[in-house]
């Protein structure tokens, strides 16, 4: 066999080991297909997500010294989910605060005094630069202390505590993973093949395996882009409003009428 044949041949072996490797009865793709009912109904599995969830994360170093929500607890929009020892803060914004009220009466003197012509302009000028110098870092420690309280973004419930009261922390550590259960959409992977037959507000049933309760919804928005290697679309769908006792996790069955 001539040497230059060689490199061909391994890249024809290996070609053939990688397309024998994607059957059409793997058990991945096989996964993946929706399922057809004897009467053309097709089914397709999901699961819920919460359009509000997140993962709060301290702002700054610190000790913990509340926090009053443990885990499945509810809270409401701006309550307090956790405070920090702010003594050292608030300690540096009382300083910064008086600083500014001093150098307020400094340029009101100086006012008072450029006006009788005792001072010049430069000592008025670089009085306003001191002040407004001062009240830049009163707005600082404000802030800082502001972020001594983690409030709620939203209203929701508690799934887990990542740190403990009485905890010291650093800056960016997680302390709760939060989510909002009033704000579920369904997260499907259907078909590509689908997208020229799925159409905003297009209705179809989806059954919790949690609940075993059919739920009316409805297409809401589908995915910007479909998978080349799965050949699926994200769809999202919208439940119905007097949908209850459904939680983030939850996975169950959605059911189309989707012509061939």
């Amino acid at each position: 066999m001539p040497q230059n044949a060689l490199p061909f041949l391994l890249l024809g072996l290996l070609s053939l080991a990688f397309s024998s490797s994607l059957r059409a009865d793997d058990p991945l793709l096989e996964s993946l297909a929706p399922v057809t009912t004897a009467s053309g109904e097709r089914q397709v599995r999901g699961v819920l997500r919460a359009r509000n969830q997140a993962v709060l994360s301290s702002e700054l170093p610190g000790r913990i010294v509340e926090m009053p929500f443990s885990d499945g607890q509810d809270f409401n929009k701006g309550d307090v989910l956790a405070r920090f020892d702010c003594s050292a803060y608030q300690a540096q914004l009382n300083a910064a605060q008086a600083a500014a009220r001093a150098t307020r009466e400094e340029l009101n003197h100086k006012k008072q005094l450029a006006a009788l012509n005792s001072v010049g302009r430069f000592e008025v000028a670089l009085a306003e630069a001191r002040q407004a110098q001062a009240q830049a870092e009163t707005q600082v420690y404000q802030v800082q202390v502001k972020r001594c309280s983690v409030t709620a973004p939203f209203n929701g419930r508690v799934v887990l505590r990542r740190a403990q009261p009485h905890e010291s922390v650093a800056s960016g550590s997680p302390l709760l993973e939060v989510v909002d259960n009033g704000t579920l959409e369904i997260y499907l992977l259907v078909p590509s093949a689908w997208l020229g037959r799925l159409q905003p507000n297009q209705a179809f049933d989806f059954t919790p395996d949690e609940t075993g309760t059919p739920l009316k919804a409805s297409v809401k928005r589908l995915g910007a882009r479909i998978d080349e290697g799965s050949q699926t679309l994200l769809l999202i769908g919208s439940l119905p409003e007097d949908a209850r006792g459904l939680l983030a996790g939850m996975s169950g069955t959605a059911h189309f009428q989707v012509a061939e």
